[in-house]
């Protein structure tokens, strides 16, 4: 019986560093990546082409660089490394067709959806649900993630986004904030410290226009998550506008409060997204219809 010769069957600690050199075109970024030196990484990529026989990287005074057999072999081995991590995963969890892997938005997945978890989990015992932090558009395959909670517009490459509710925001601010400032119409936030999100930028200016109003500048504080917006709030240093469902207890407790009763409907939306390819995994299908339900009771109007 023929064996495999050695030399095809480079270790997966050379491939690893090969590939990550390959990706970032730096040493010391793949070194920072995989947790080691950088004299780690170099002589594991040296030890590769020495097996190979052949040179993957041309080094020189401006970086490091492919050479054309180095493409073609990072191009080749890319995917089957992402597949071994996968399929690692995977085998390490024993739940390959029950598990599912969700994305989900720091404050929404702690205002709205985990309350709500405990009745998915009761319904669907037999699936283990794996939580990940993700903000914004990222790459379903590398990230290994089946689904996302995603706000925005439903433009993502490659997947299937179901809406599931819009977003109404209101200005808010601290009792203490209210007191010292007139405000008595909407026209009297403008001169305020008002603050922005970053992954909403024109969110004032959205809201001022629905009023008929002059945008307001962009003076203020810029946050990029909501929990450090909701504190910015309650320690009274501005105002900002806030979605009415993440705000429901500092509200109902005192600590903030509407400065003007005036709620617009926001440009993005809530949706849950998955790649096509995922949409028929059962715990996906599950997952999204459990959640529609949950927006349906809790808006049976909509």
């Amino acid at each position: 019986m023929i064996g495999i010769p050695r030399k095809l069957l480079p270790s997966s600690s050379a491939l690893a560093a090969f590939d990550a050199v390959a990706r970032l075109g730096s040493f010391s970024a793949a070194a920072h990546e995989l947790s080691l030196t950088q004299g780690a990484i170099s002589r594991q990529v040296a030890g590769l082409e020495e097996q190979l026989g052949t040179r993957l990287f041309e080094r020189n005074s401006r970086g490091v660089f492919l050479t054309p057999v180095g493409t073609a072999y990072a191009e080749s081995i890319g995917p089957a490394l992402r597949m071994i991590r996968q399929a690692s995963l995977q085998a390490m969890t024993k739940t390959q067709a029950n598990s599912l892997h969700l994305a989900i938005l720091p404050m929404f997945g702690t205002r709205w959806l985990m309350p709500r978890i405990p009745r998915f989990v009761a319904r669907h015992p037999h699936i283990t649900l794996n939580f990940a932090t993700r903000i914004g558009q990222f790459d379903f395959e590398r990230e290994n993630i089946d689904a996302a909670i995603h706000i925005g517009q439903p433009d993502w490459p490659g997947a299937v986004s179901t809406f599931l509710m819009d977003e109404f925001v209101v200005p808010v601010c601290s009792p203490a904030f209210f007191a010292q400032h007139r405000i008595e119409a909407p026209d009297d936030l403008v001169g305020l410290p008002l603050f922005h999100m970053a992954s909403r930028p024109g969110a004032w200016d959205h809201w001022f226009g629905a009023l008929g109003l002059k945008p307001a500048s962009g003076r203020g504080m810029w946050f990029e998550q909501f929990s450090n917006v909701s504190q910015a709030c309650i320690a009274g240093l501005g105002i900002a506008l806030m979605p009415q469902f993440m705000i429901r207890s500092e509200l109902e407790s005192g600590q903030l409060l509407v400065a003007v009763p005036h709620a617009v409907k926001s440009p993005s939306a809530y949706y849950i997204v998955a790649p096509h390819a995922r949409m028929s995994h059962a715990p996906v299908a599950a997952f999204i219809a459990w959640i529609l339900e949950e927006v349906a009771a809790e808006n049976p109007a909509a």
